[in-house]
């Protein structure tokens, strides 16, 4: 396994993007040699998981820095419209998408695939389970995003089995 397919959580999602956890500054390096050209940051700036300076070492390695502050317990329609103004302002670019454990990530990204690419909510839920089960915070979320854009089989909803969501 290489050092970017090393990150936690790490998902290629197309030949142009991925997401992961918080990488540290060595998969930052390494993401830079593969080709990447930018990476974007939905973690809060909490120094119990993020690096100290990450936009200073994605800045010397000359990619591009953006960040999204996402509040994992209460995610915001207006966090996955910035993120979906980001990726089609770097569409084309090689780009990594990241918060600490790929949660945040995960989910927004799958959302902005079913949104801009078309993917399918079952589609968008399989590459979310790649990394997670998710809470009822974010299965919450999820569906509603889906009823709001009228995204894929909106009918389905979830329920809690064992402490964790299931699509129902």
């Amino acid at each position: 396994m290489d050092r970017v397919e090393g990150i936690r959580g790490f998902v290629r999602v197309s030949e142009k993007l991925s997401t992961g956890g918080q990488p540290t500054a060595d998969e930052i390096r390494a993401l830079a040699e593969q080709g990447y050209k930018a990476v974007v940051n939905l973690g809060l700036l909490d120094p119990t998981y993020c690096l100290d300076d990450e936009a200073g070492v994605v800045a010397s390695l000359g990619m591009e820095y953006r960040h999204i502050p996402v509040v994992f317990g209460d995610p915001q329609e207006e966090e996955l419209q910035a993120l979906g103004a980001v990726l089609d302002h770097l569409a084309g670019r090689k780009t990594f998408v990241h918060c600490a454990a790929n949660k945040r990530a995960s989910c927004l990204v799958a959302l902005y695939k079913e949104s801009r690419d078309g993917w399918s909510a079952e589609r968008g839920d399989a590459f979310i389970r790649q990394v997670w089960e998710p809470d009822a915070v974010w299965s919450a979320f999820v569906a509603q995003v889906r009823r709001d854009r009228g995204l894929g089989s909106t009918g389905q909803t979830s329920r809690a089995v064992g402490g964790r969501c299931v699509d129902a």
